[in-house]
């Protein structure tokens, strides 16, 4: 029933992902115009080696020029967040992390689906159920938009014959495609983008609460706080109506994983089950964690294999290998792997790979966590 459910969920996106890659065609094309007047200027009289290492240039430019705009994405967030009152707590950049852990800067790693990156930042205080949100969620398509104009104008400056002028053409282009990419609201199934997060905060003063207890739920962790270890008040699970708004729905999917790390197993399935069966917001990520986290109360619980096989879906395998170096999708392997599958040597090279994570992971309270619940069905089925 939860796959059936997730399936339909996703099927509700595919066109606003079409107008992403509308965007990037678009975008696309005018990278290519600027790169042909480049190409025909200076194509004249080369040998073929030297045309195909011109286009590998060109190709290396452009994914420069995109690895870029995405640090100047998360760097918009950071600055525009520290201007209105939050305070650094984490900055990703592909699976590089840098996080702030008792005033000193750690290097981690951490990889999620459907992101290029991701910046962190602990709210300031909520007064009077106000919270300063769109400067910092709009501050990377922001920044996008103004580092664009800034290359576009020494693009003008060098012209197009420079090798330089045409790395900032596309620089310029990039920028502008990822302002509008994540400035205008989208669900783009995993995940929303920053332009849909600010609307969602913008609806209702729930979706501010709830978005102030993510950010400082996440500070907590980054201290070393497990979930259970948070005050109560901020785990509350919205009503079937509050889901439907994707901020406050969060808020739905923390209360769950609370549960699980008190080991209320049966509570937080029959949580989870509800939540994926209603018309909600829950974005796509979420949506395939608490999957993995219903297989695993089943397999702590009664361990019905057609309820398994059920559940353990080609989508959520595809899933899990999109977030192959999450603790909870590697936990989820190991335990089919080994408890349903039968197949002990894909389980150790699994469990190889957990203890791999677990030394660069950002969160090592998760890992502590993710140990036990292990833990607790290994010595169920070994019995």
């Amino acid at each position: 029933m939860s796959g059936q459910k997730n399936k339909k969920k996703k099927k509700q996106f595919p066109w606003q992902m079409g107008i992403v890659f509308a965007i990037f065609m678009i975008f696309g094309y005018w990278c290519g115009i600027y790169i042909g007047k480049f190409m025909s200027g200076i194509m004249e009289n080369k040998s073929i080696v030297e045309r195909l290492f011109v286009v590998a240039a060109l190709f290396v430019g452009i994914y420069v020029a995109g690895f870029l705009q995405i640090i100047i994405h998360e760097a918009g967030h950071l600055v525009f967040g520290l201007l209105t009152g939050y305070k650094f707590s984490s900055f990703r950049i592909g699976s590089f992390m840098w996080i702030k852990e008792e005033n000193k800067l750690s290097f981690r790693r951490l990889t999620i689906a459907g992101t290029g990156g991701q910046c962190l930042m602990v709210p300031p205080a909520m007064r009077d159920g106000k919270l300063p949100v769109v400067l910092y969620n709009m501050g990377g398509s922001l920044m996008n938009i103004l580092t664009g104009i800034l290359f576009l104008a020494l693009y003008f400056v060098l012209g197009e014959a420079s090798v330089f002028g045409l790395f900032f053409i596309m620089t310029a282009i990039v920028g502008f495609a990822f302002a509008i990419v994540n400035g205008v609201p989208l669900r783009l199934g995993e995940v929303d983008n920053d332009g849909y997060n600010a609307v969602s905060l913008g609806k209702s003063s729930d979706a501010l609460y709830s978005f102030w207890v993510q950010m400082k739920a996440n500070q907590q962790i980054a201290k070393g706080i497990r979930l259970k270890d948070m005050p109560e008040e901020w785990f509350t699970v919205p009503s079937d109506e509050q889901m439907k708004n994707s901020m406050v729905a969060v808020r739905g999917v923390f209360a769950c994983n609370r549960l699980m790390d008190q080991h209320h197993f049966e509570e937080a399935d029959k949580q989870m089950e509800h939540l994926l069966t209603i018309d909600s917001s829950i974005v796509g990520i979420h949506r395939n964690l608490m999957i993995c986290d219903r297989i695993y109360c089943e397999l702590v619980g009664e361990c019905r294999e057609e309820k398994l096989q059920e559940m353990y879906t080609k989508e959520l395998q595809k899933f899990m290998k999109s977030m192959k170096t999450f603790p909870t999708v590697l936990r989820t392997k190991y335990l089919y792997a080994r408890f349903v599958e039968k197949d002990e040597k894909k389980a150790e090279g699994v469990l190889a790979q957990f203890e791999k994570t677990a030394g660069t992971y950002p969160y090592p309270s998760e890992i502590v966590a993710e140990r036990e619940l292990m833990e607790l069905v290994v010595n169920k089925c070994s019995k």
